[in-house]
């Protein structure tokens, strides 16, 4: 599903990965860890399309369409789905207005006839019983007011509704007690399927124990020096990044 080769990107003239690569395939879940600067969530933005960074080399390569081609919406309406890890607060759009039009616009963007607000009622109401939801999220300005926990499930629903073919969740338990953690990854789990796939940054294993990855990439220095399976997480937890950065 997803390609990345030797990528290389700068910000400011400043080169943050050096070389990137990382396969991943439909029903997959990765988790990506390292040390704060290591370059993690420099691949989340560069995957999303944000402007501020510079890809000097490589491919990035969905389903076989490369993404440096096309603007953050265009890899949206592709199936590329970011959450951030603090979410922007947006007074006067209700949550039901920025997910209606959302939707619509991924319609639109399929050549598919976009649905009425009646039947998105009913298409929300499904997705929000699905991962456990209030109703009360329907009508509340998007993401204001809410708690850190809160603004995380709101992006879940999102999520839901947009049915993205690659997620890419950064940094999602920051700030979040363990109750909260745990209905996020219990939402974040009801959406994995054999079509889709994730991939999870995180710093701590402590989220890798409600959502369990097929890999773990260790990221340093801009590279991936390190993959395994989950235990390479706890090996992380006990030892740190020392022992890779030798």
């Amino acid at each position: 599903m997803l390609e990345i080769k030797e990528l290389h990107v700068q910000v400011d003239g400043k080169l943050i990965l050096k070389g990137l690569n990382l396969s991943v395939a439909k029903g997959e879940i990765h988790a990506i860890m390292g040390p704060n600067g290591a370059g993690k969530s420099t691949l989340a933005k560069v995957l999303a399309g944000d402007p501020s960074y510079e890809v000097v080399s490589g491919e990035m390569l969905l389903d076989g369409q490369d993404l440096l081609e096309l603007a953050p919406e265009e890899r949206a309406h592709l199936g590329l789905f970011m959450s951030f890890q603090y979410p922007v607060e947006i007074p006067g759009i209700s949550n039901f207005q920025f997910l209606y039009a959302a939707h619509n616009a991924k319609l639109k963007a399929q050549g598919k006839t976009a649905v009425a607000e009646e039947e998105f009622h009913r298409i929300l109401d499904e997705k929000m019983a699905h991962i456990d939801v209030r109703s009360e999220f329907k009508t509340r300005n998007l993401n204001e007011g809410f708690s850190g926990g809160e603004k995380k499930r709101n992006e879940i629903l999102q999520m839901a509704v947009l049915e993205p073919k690659l997620s890419i969740l950064d940094e999602t338990d920051s700030g979040l007690d363990i109750d909260a953690m745990r209905i996020v990854a219990k939402g974040v789990n009801c959406l994995m399927n054999s079509d889709n796939a994730l991939i999870l940054i995180t710093h701590y294993q402590r989220l890798l124990d409600y959502i369990r990855p097929d890999f773990v990439h260790v990221l340093l220095d801009g590279k991936i020096v390190q993959s395994g399976g989950p235990e390479l997480a706890l090996e992380l937890e006990a030892k740190g990044y020392d022992w890779l950065e030798k």
